[in-house]
């Protein structure tokens, strides 16, 4: 409930109609969701099934004085003001034609089927359920956790030992000569290499060693130029980012997120390492993002229910199928974005799911006829935070905290 905001008063009621718009007016006051408002009636000692609320709601005539008195109590008003919705109810029936009294509603009148909704008989609900839509929801499907790699051995492997590492025992030192006052200036530094059948500087033709020693240096300064030249071009064609010889590394292009299909799916916000889910041990349906490691409570899955038009629908371990939705009809600015019984009319649980850039980054979740037009559902609060909630908000001209992709279910 708003702080500061009264309760809506009854007694201007003329109709019947606008008594229910008036009991609505009450839920969207309290806050509470339809599981909520079940379990506040728990705690006073009475019996309100959710489907029997959303009954009550949907239908134009006056709802039975027990189950009126069950909802305004758990709703939170307070018990003075009882008595004011038990009288305008008794004034309303009183008038007869101009707004007709409580009768039993028979089965086909029902927009839920034969559930019971409170506006006639004694067949109301005596335990909470859930009412599952005509429209069948894709059937959840067990698919075994997948199995984990074993971890790799990270021990370390003794490394080899350089065989080059210790030089051989029958290789000796080349021989230097030091500097000294011995040494003449047109003495060699190095003595000349011998080759097979070269008498030597004795007995040779002369300059024949020098011009040997000249071809060798050019040679190995030929060859430097030519290694140097191949590293030259290797580096240039491998951009500066890989050893030479290999291709050059590029940055993978991001990958395009898959078109929403049919069947388990596993909702992330876009970009993030958050994906869609509940509390556990919160009865309020309200969705969350958390870790994806920790998501999976509950199971989603899409359902078409028109061309481009889906149902997101929940697997949930106690309370069984159920929708995403916004509740009210999405009148709220800020609604929340939560989870429960299908086929609810007072719901806007039909979306539209709309890809978002080019290439496509994320896909919008678009409430179909919201009373809120230009509506999306949002990560509002800290985006960055887990556990941060949904709710419906204006859709952003950037889309921040509006984008999310539908992976197959692990």
């Amino acid at each position: 409930m708003t702080p500061g905001e009264h309760a809506p008063d009854p007694r201007g009621a003329g109709t019947p109609a606008e008594f229910l718009a008036r009991l609505q007016a009450l839920k969207d006051w309290s806050g509470l969701t339809y599981r909520e408002l079940t379990a506040r009636a728990e705690e006073h000692g009475d019996v309100l099934p959710r489907s029997t609320v959303a009954n009550m709601l949907a239908r134009p005539t006056l709802p039975r004085e027990e189950l009126l008195l069950t909802f305004v109590r758990a709703c939170g008003v307070a018990p003075a003001a009882l008595e004011d919705w038990r009288t305008a109810r008794r004034d309303l029936a009183r008038r007869g034609p101009h707004a007709p009294a409580s009768t039993p509603a028979a089965p086909s009148a029902s927009p839920q089927g034969s559930l019971p909704d409170g506006s006639g008989g004694p067949s109301e609900d005596p335990v909470p359920s859930r009412h599952v839509p005509s429209v069948d929801p894709v059937p959840s499907r067990h698919v075994p956790d997948a199995s984990v790699d074993p971890a790799e051995d990270s021990a370390p492997r003794p490394r080899p030992r350089d065989p080059s590492g210790d030089p051989p025992e029958d290789s000796a030192p080349s021989p230097r000569r030091l500097p000294g006052p011995s040494a003449g200036p047109s003495e060699d530094p190095v003595p000349p290499p011998s080759w097979p059948g070269d008498p030597g500087p004795q007995g040779g033709r002369p300059g024949m060693s020098s011009r040997i020693r000249r071809a060798l240096v050019a040679a190995v300064a030929v060859a430097g130029l030519v290694l140097a030249g191949v590293s030259v071009v290797a580096v240039l064609r491998d951009g500066g980012t890989g050893p030479a010889g290999q291709p050059p590394r590029t940055p993978a292009a991001p990958t395009a997120p898959s078109a929403p299909g049919a069947g388990d799916v596993r909702i992330r916000v876009a970009g993030t390492e958050f994906c869609l889910g509940e509390r556990r041990g919160v009865r309020s349906g309200q969705v969350h993002q958390l870790p994806c490691a920790e998501a999976g409570f509950p199971r989603y899955s899409l359902a078409a229910v028109a061309a481009g038009r889906w149902r997101i629908v929940s697997h949930h371990p106690d309370f069984g199928p159920g929708c995403s939705g916004i509740p009210s009809g999405g009148r709220i600015p800020d609604a929340a974005y939560e989870d429960s019984e299908c086929g609810d009319p007072s719901r806007a649980e039909v979306f539209a799911l709309e890809p978002y850039g080019s290439p496509v980054r994320g896909h919008r979740i678009v409430p179909v006829g919201s009373a809120t037009p230009g509506s999306c559902v949002t990560v509002v609060g800290d985006r960055t935070a887990a556990w941060a909630r949904l709710a419906q908000a204006p859709c952003a001209p950037d889309a921040t905290g509006q984008l999310f992709t539908f992976e197959r279910a692990p």
